[in-house]
């Protein structure tokens, strides 16, 4: 059984812990463990976010990056490397499950290098064509994309319903607004 810090505190990260979140994830970007992030990045992302603090110490961060309506990627797991093996880590995930069945998921899933820790949390492994559009959107930056080495693993949240995969609205019944054509020469 691991140990877990005394005052951890796992909540929705803000704007002011965006510095300290950069600095853990690209500590672990330099050693191509993780893909470096941008002060710009974090700001349009925040919201999925959260963190684990040790007191006045950011602790660990993780996201829940939604993909489809109904699955969403846990990313940007980090854990200070002096507080691996304390309960940090499963902490965060946790904390992210709770949020994707708050927003009644059907699955969440990650690319790892540790499936391991994954596994103990109830992913499974699978292959990297059965999740959604991940590969082309965010991959494509990655300097690994044609050998990629990370092992894709998904958690099934409940069982998938129907109307889950049926389409908001219908162009037979909704009424298609058309857009104005704008000159470019207006926004010189």
């Amino acid at each position: 059984m691991t140990a877990t810090p005394v005052r951890l505190d796992v909540h929705k990260a803000s704007m002011r812990d965006i510095g300290a979140i950069l600095a853990l994830i690209n500590s672990y970007a330099a050693n191509g463990i993780m893909l470096p992030r941008t002060e710009l990045e974090m700001s349009e992302h925040i919201r999925d976010f959260s963190v684990a603090y040790d007191g006045e110490r950011l602790a660990g961060c993780g996201a829940l990056h939604f993909y489809t309506p109904v699955s969403a990627e846990v990313r940007s797991l980090a854990v200070q490397p002096d507080l691996k093996q304390h309960g940090v880590g499963r902490l965060l995930v946790e904390a992210l499950e709770q949020e994707a069945r708050a927003q009644d998921l059907e699955s969440i899933f990650a690319f790892t290098y540790a499936a391991g820790f994954f596994h103990r949390l109830g992913f499974s492994e699978v292959e990297r064509g059965e999740l959604p559009l991940k590969v082309w959107k965010d991959c494509l930056r990655c300097p690994k994309f044609h050998n990629c080495d990370e092992i894709a693993v998904l958690k099934r949240l409940r069982a998938a319903r129907a109307e889950d995969h049926t389409p908001q609205f219908s162009t037979r019944t909704a009424k298609l607004v058309k857009l104005p054509i704008v000159n470019q020469a207006t926004f010189r």
